[in-house]
Formats: structure tokens, sequence, C-alpha cells
């Protein structure tokens, strides 16, 4: 089976003098949402489950520009973003058909309601 970068490039022809000769571009070298699904299979195939998960959100997150996956990871920083803010997120990841990942967005929601990791919500007062 031939492996290709997420430009569609055959990663063969992803060489060092390619590089030099200006001719890879970031697609090129950005991994492939289904080699993640394959690696996801595979650790789950191992008896690795949690290895797996991660590699399915990472596979919906190759959707998403560099800029909201920061913008993401920022808002799951603990009293960053109230409750609202968190299921908001989680609905636009579902919607971007990143289910995976709005779950674990879900799931954080409650996890820091619980614990008080939740920002203020300042629309209350």
């Amino acid at each position: 089976m031939t492996m290709h970068a997420c430009s569609g490039r055959d990663l063969d022809t992803v060489t060092v003098e390619a590089v030099l000769a200006g001719e890879v571009t970031p697609d090129d070298v950005r991994i492939h949402p289904d080699t993640l699904r394959r690696q996801a299979d595979d650790a789950e195939a191992h008896g690795n489950p949690q290895l797996a998960a991660n590699l399915r959100r990472a596979a919906e997150l190759t959707v998403l520009l560099d800029d909201e996956v920061l913008a993401i990871y920022e808002a799951l920083r603990p009293h960053r973003s109230t409750g609202a803010q968190l299921a908001a997120i989680a609905d636009r990841l579902e919607a971007a058909a990143a289910p995976f990942c709005a779950e674990l967005v879900r799931e954080a929601r409650e996890v820091y309601e619980r614990r008080g990791l939740l920002a203020a919500d300042r629309s209350a007062t």
C-alpha cells in the first residue's frame, strides 16, 4: 500500500532533496487522518484502547485549522472557559464531524463543573 501525504503526494517523493529544492509544502508533511485512523486500529488491536481513542481524536483534529486547535486547547485549561463556552465548543466540533473530540470536551465540562474548574460566568452577574 502506498502512503500519501495530506496533499495527496506520494510519501516516497518527500525527500530532503525535494525540501531543499522548495518542492515540499506543509501539507506534504502533515499527517493524513487515515494514517491516524489506521494507527488507532492497530493500537486497539494490540490492547491499547486509550491510545486508540487519542489517535481517533487526533484524526478528527487534522481537518481543523491550527489556530482553532490551539484555541480549543487554551479553552480546555482550567478556569479559562465557562460551562456554556465548553458546550459551544463541543457543538462546533460535532458540527465539524469531530464527534470523539466533542465527547471529550463535554466530558471535560462535566469534570470541571464537579471540581470547580470552570471560569466564572460573568453574564450571570
